[in-house]
């Protein structure tokens, strides 16, 4: 005991108020619940690692475990022979994961020098706080190696694919082009693009925390291609009227110009050619004059080219016959204050005629024979004002007005090809109603291996096939296109030569057009050319379009080994081998 100042200390505990009683129960009930906690720990982790090891092995491989998509090579483009117009080449895409991708500045210049980007370009990219950002697209496989080669954290590649076309600019305008996301963009890529479209498929892998696959953990679901497109181009045929649609543009100093080839029987589109024209391959300067589908997007007033239907309807009416006399003097007709005039001066001159020498008047005369009505049904039913509905992007209707609204001025002129304008695609298919004995056939982009298909009949066979006779005359001696003759071939076809518009007022430029087919006979191939605005000295179509259809149609009867249908005679002359000479 301690003492303090004589007195006795007592301890703590035995003082009787400070002595404190606990029950029994509440140490039995701590230990109770000190042991049932173990229980619980133990119960949980037999939870978690045992019963529910699967389900947290899942989350904790989420976390890194990525769905990597399997690019879908797209399907080829063909010609209606095989040969390729448009192939995918495997290419590889360069990504990286800006957070995990911590670059030395010397390796930052080595990627910049591989990729060919300014190196402060790229270094802003990869300090940005984007989880995901693509270095550079269609490279290489290459340089694709070298760049795997440098091992660069956060840095990685996919496969992906580019699109290459053989033929560049020859079909350009046919074939078109892809973005570098592989969607089709233009012509037959766009048109096409569901069906050329693979479905991409998708793997299952493992990276780690700076984007590089560590395991590949398994294919999810194989990539389908996209199916193959075959064409009814013919790539000869393609070349040959791209190369003399080019030298006619030059030749005669001309903006622009378009060429359409359909096989008459199975209205395949065989050709279809424009200029200007661009290089698919290498699309960095290319403008928007070069990228204008002209054949299909751009309208026109195709003149004479039209006064075949307008005849064709007045002889499917019973107004007129071939041989129907239609004064045409003074060469001049007035109606209300227009006045409609020829470029020659004719007298008397019968239907046939009228078609040969291509006058105004005649078509302006016969054309108020019509009711305005009937008229308009007849370029209605051979598609003028209608899409031609290729698929094409940017196809047009072009003008053809309600017949409610037209004037008997309006009604004349639409007789020549005036105050209507169709495309050079229109203005093709409807001269299948002449080569086809008075049916019109609808147009294929791609190749028709079925039996040829019926089209929707506009004119008698009767009726088509004494147009059609008119149309050799006018190829002859005495009508407006003698330099569309082929030698050896029959040829069957109309010259058209139109003002411009400009500004709401005909300028003093023109569109040049001629469409005929050949053999007349048994006609296989239809041609329409149109020259925009000749600067040379010539704008007449006999003089500018109709050389361009001889030669395009010339070499494409060849090439198809059609056979001749002129008759032949031996001309005399002072050397021993007789020369061949057509008669026409």
């Amino acid at each position: 005991m301690m003492r303090f100042k004589g007195k006795v200390s007592h301890k703590f505990a035995e003082s009787p108020l400070l002595e404190l009683r606990m029950p029994p129960w509440r140490s039995r009930l701590m230990a109770l619940l000190i042991l049932g906690s173990f229980v619980v720990l133990i119960g949980r982790a037999f939870y978690l690692q045992i019963v529910n090891t699967d389900f947290l092995q899942e989350k904790g491989e989420s976390r890194y475990r990525r769905d990597i998509e399997i690019t879908a090579s797209r399907g080829r483009i063909a010609d209606r022979h095989g040969d390729v117009l448009a192939i995918s080449t495997p290419m590889k895409s360069i990504w990286a994961v800006p957070p995990a991708a911590t670059l030395t500045a010397e390796q930052t210049r080595q990627l910049a020098e591989l990729l060919e980007t300014n190196v402060q370009q790229l270094a802003r990219k990869l300090d940005g706080e984007r989880p995901f950002v693509f270095l550079g697209r269609q490279i290489p496989p290459a340089v694709a190696e070298r760049v795997a080669a440098l091992k660069l954290p956060g840095i990685g590649q996919d496969k992906e694919y580019r699109r290459f076309y053989p033929t560049g600019e020859m079909t350009a305008h046919m074939v078109g082009f892809t973005g570098v996301d592989d969607k089709g963009l233009e012509g037959v890529e766009l048109a096409f693009h569901g069906q050329l479209l693979g479905q991409p498929g998708s793997r299952s892998v493992i990276k780690d925390r700076r984007g590089q696959i560590v395991e590949d953990v398994g294919s999810i679901k194989p990539p389908q291609d996209g199916q193959d497109i075959r064409l009814a181009l013919d790539s000869k045929i393609q070349y040959l009227a791209y190369s003399h649609l080019k030298q006619a543009i030059a030749d005669n100093k001309a903006q622009a110009g378009g060429v359409v080839v359909l096989d008459a029987r199975s209205g395949e589109i065989l050709a279809l050619a424009n200029w200007p024209t661009y290089n698919p391959n290498n699309r960095e300067s290319l403008t928007g004059s070069q990228l204008r589908n002209r054949a299909v997007t751009d309208t026109f007033e195709p003149g004479s080219t039209l006064k075949p239907f307008t005849i064709a309807q007045a002889m499917e009416s019973g107004k007129v016959r071939f041989d129907t006399i239609i004064n045409c003097a003074p060469g001049r007709l007035s109606i209300g204050k227009a006045t409609i005039s020829d470029a020659h001066p004719h007298g008397a001159l019968t239907v046939a005629q009228v078609i040969q020498k291509s006058s105004n008047v005649g078509a302006a005369k016969i054309a108020a024979m019509l009711p305005s009505q009937k008229m308009w049904e007849m370029f209605d039913a051979v598609g003028f004002g209608q899409v031609p509905r290729l698929g094409f992007p940017g196809e047009v209707s072009g003008r053809l007005r309600p017949w409610k609204t037209w004037k008997p001025i309006e009604q004349a002129t639409m007789a020549y090809g005036h105050g209507i304008s169709v495309s050079l695609i229109q203005l093709a298919r409807a001269y299948s109603v002449f080569a086809r004995d008075g049916d019109l056939v609808p147009l294929s982009l791609t190749r028709v291996d079925s039996p040829a298909p019926r089209g929707m009949q506009v004119f008698s066979p009767q009726t088509a096939r004494e147009v059609r006779a008119m149309l050799e005359m006018a190829v002859q001696p005495g009508g407006t296109a003698p330099k569309a003759q082929i030698p050896g071939y029959r040829v069957a076809g109309k010259t058209g030569t139109a003002h411009k518009l400009s500004g709401g007022r005909y300028a003093n430029k023109y569109v040049s057009s001629f469409v005929g087919f050949a053999p007349a006979s048994e006609p296989r191939l239809i041609v329409a050319v149109m020259i925009d605005e000749a600067a040379a000295g010539q704008y007449y179509g006999g003089l500018v379009a109709a050389p361009v259809f001889a030669a395009v149609m010339s070499s494409a009867l060849r090439t198809l080994g059609v056979a001749p249908d002129a008759p032949l005679e031996v001309a005399p002359g002072p050397t021993k081998s007789p020369i061949l000479k057509a008669r026409f």
